[in-house]
């Protein structure tokens, strides 16, 4: 078929990648997208050892699938995370969390991706995630939220998100933000905003899941960014 139809794996984090890989073959599915918990996809384990990710890839192989890109969640999220939990999650970033500074965050971006230089992690292109809000807080506008508190939020985002990205595109790996409640972008306007804010990064776009978003409500940003920045497209999100 033109695209290959693939299934999102971190529901199924209780089963081993070997009996999820089995199942979803039956099922008639093309590949998986690889969630980085349970044990379908353990980034410190891809890093250390190439012995690991041939690991994944057999699994992969004995059951007539592939893989065309991985998620991980809350790393992502703990850049701009104000939540209770946000100091427990940012201390697996070394320290780069909603307190740190954009040059923490983005140096630790760095340290990542430069290990991730010498593992071919899967040899993914795409890396799904969130990045976290620091408006979305303010979602009821009451008590009075002015349109400069937004816009300052969505500052502070392309700020720490911009060199980011920028690591991103030096290692030719595109971030794919997951539109999500609780997320910088959950429809089409802040969609759209975000796009401005991070003015049209070559390295940014959406995973678009129907389970969490709309077609209506995302189709136009996806056609905004989506032809200019020439993303794949073998999943639910390109």
């Amino acid at each position: 078929m033109a695209r290959p139809v693939t299934l999102f794996t971190g529901q199924w984090a209780d089963l081993t990648l070997d009996t999820l890989a089995e199942k979803v073959a039956s099922w008639g599915y093309d590949g998986l997208e690889l969630a980085c918990w349970g044990d379908h996809f353990e980034v410190d384990k891809a890093l250390e050892s190439d012995k690991y990710i041939k690991s994944r890839k057999d699994i992969l192989e004995k059951h007539g699938l592939k893989c065309f890109a991985i998620i991980r969640i809350w790393s992502g999220n703990v850049f701009l995370m104000r939540s209770l939990t946000s100091g427990t999650r940012a201390s697996s970033l070394n320290g780069c969390g909603v307190t740190a500074s954009r040059k923490a965050c983005a140096n630790a971006a760095r340290k990542r991706l430069r290990r991730r230089r010498q593992r071919p992690l899967m040899g993914v292109s795409v890396v799904n995630g969130f990045t976290g809000s620091p408006v979305w807080h303010l979602i009821y506008r009451f008590p009075p939220v002015s349109d400069a508190m937004v816009d300052a939020g969505f500052k502070d985002f392309a700020d720490r998100w911009i060199p980011i990205l920028d690591v991103f595109a030096k290692e030719g790996i595109k971030y794919a933000l997951e539109a999500h409640p609780a997320e910088i972008a959950y429809d089409i306007y802040t969609s759209e905003k975000t796009l401005d804010a991070l003015k049209g990064h070559k390295s940014f776009g959406f995973n678009f899941d129907p389970i969490t978003s709309s077609t209506s409500s995302l189709i136009r940003a996806l056609y905004r960014t989506l032809p200019r920045q020439d993303f794949p497209r073998p999943h639910q999100g390109f």
